[in-house]
């Protein structure tokens, strides 16, 4: 699914339509030459032209990141960046990406291993063996989800409680802290792998939130909701292994006072079971933190998390939070129904349960199945790519799906 610029002969033309390859100096992204996609043929100059003119453009795009970061991170809701895709916000898109890939790749899958679900690698080797070595960041800090469901102790590895979920980065690279415009921190979480975290997504009804409360007063009706098994994943612990939230917490709140006097913003990213858990830290770790601190969310194929309340106080929070979907994945469709107010029609936001018989209606109210979508929705869609010909609910749903639409494949 990577791009790949194809060769031609002098005085021809590209045949089919091209994706817009990224400067891999900064996304991570290898443009390839025909040398490398034809294998003993040489680059002709009309090649070396092609590639020369993009990598510019694409350089300049960037150069200009360390202005608009705040922008490409939702200080402006993302206005005139989604459509057309900005490049600039394109390849920090594919940037933060690859972070998450990185947790995939760094997570063993094997259930027959002793260290299955732990991470592979030693902290300091994450990046460099998932292939973002290079990217100026350090990890700092791994990060385990635990989950509260008791399993028998026969089912042995397969009922792991707690799994390697992803990791805490922060740029140290002197050149790349200037190109950001502010040193960052990243927050790179995975989806769902182990059967525990499984059974907690099948927990899809909505459990009150235990954070702060941005309103102050709750009113009646209106409290601030999450699905209780992310909820469930992000707070549980043992006596070995703290909770995702502690860590998180812990290693956000040191990182903030060490850099404290200079500019500054955490960026958490993660698809599917990820992409719901950095919500529900982001709203966390907002409320916990006393700074003027830019947090921002970029999600691939997360499913619904929370109600409008919860919604509404991420908002007030001012998190800024980009969604980023394939209307063709199925999961980012669940868990619940989604209630119909003036804000989701304004935004477009499909709205179901008002068209419902109202017995359907209470009884989906009175079971806390009522959710909303959160966020502002870069909206993909498998079926306008020429190059994904075979669509499933697992393809659609992949990460490496949703970077190859967001690469130009679309």
């Amino acid at each position: 699914m990577r791009p790949v610029i194809e060769s031609f002969q002098p005085l021809t033309l590209i045949t089919k339509p091209e994706p817009k390859p990224l400067c891999h100096l900064h996304c991570a992204i290898p443009v390839k030459t025909p040398q490398q996609t034809s294998g003993t043929q040489a680059p002709n100059k009309h090649n070396s032209l092609v590639i020369d003119s993009k990598e510019r453009y694409h350089r300049r795009s960037l150069g200009r990141l360390n202005k608009k970061w705040k922008e490409y991170h939702g200080s402006t809701g993302w206005e005139g960046l989604l459509d057309p895709l900005d490049d600039g916000l394109r390849c920090e898109i594919m940037r933060y990406g690859n972070f998450v890939e990185a947790a995939y790749k760094c997570f063993d899958f094997d259930p027959s291993s002793s260290s299955y679900a732990t991470c592979r690698y030693t902290k300091n080797s994450i990046l460099e063996r998932a292939g973002v070595n290079g990217s100026g960041y350090r990890v700092t800090k791994n990060l385990n989800a635990t989950s509260s469901i008791p399993m028998p102790r026969w089912i042995g590895h397969m009922g792991v409680q707690s799994s390697w979920i992803g990791y805490v980065a922060v740029c140290e690279d002197k050149s790349e802290i200037s190109r950001l415009g502010r040193r960052d921190i990243v927050i790179a979480l995975r989806g769902t792998t182990t059967c525990l975290e499984w059974l907690e997504n099948l927990r899809g009804t909505l459990t009150s939130c235990p954070f702060n409360n941005v309103h102050g007063m709750r009113r009646e009706n209106d409290e601030p909701m999450v699905e209780s098994g992310v909820l469930s994943l992000y707070t549980s612990s043992t006596s070995v292994c703290p909770s995702l939230q502690k860590s998180l917490k812990d290693e956000v709140l040191r990182l903030v006072r060490k850099y404290n006097n200079e500019p500054l913003s955490v960026t958490i990213t993660g698809h599917s079971l990820g992409a719901s858990l950095a919500i529900l830290a982001a709203y966390d770790i907002k409320t916990t933190i006393k700074r003027d601190l830019h947090l921002s969310v970029i999600s691939f194929g997360g499913p619904r998390v929370g109600n409008r309340s919860f919604r509404r106080n991420l908002e007030l929070q001012g998190t800024k939070i980009l969604r980023i979907v394939n209307s063709d994945d199925l999961i980012t469709k669940v868990p619940g129904f989604l209630v119909e107010d003036q804000d989701d029609m304004a935004q477009g936001r499909g709205a179901r349960v008002a068209h419902l018989p109202r017995w359907v209606q209470k009884h989906v109210k009175d079971n806390q199945w009522v959710y909303a979508n959160i966020g502002h929705e870069l909206r993909l869609s498998s079926r306008a790519s020429l190059k994904l010909n075979s669509m499933n609910v697992a393809s659609c749903h992949d990460l490496k799906t949703y970077l190859h639409l967001v690469n130009g494949f679309i």
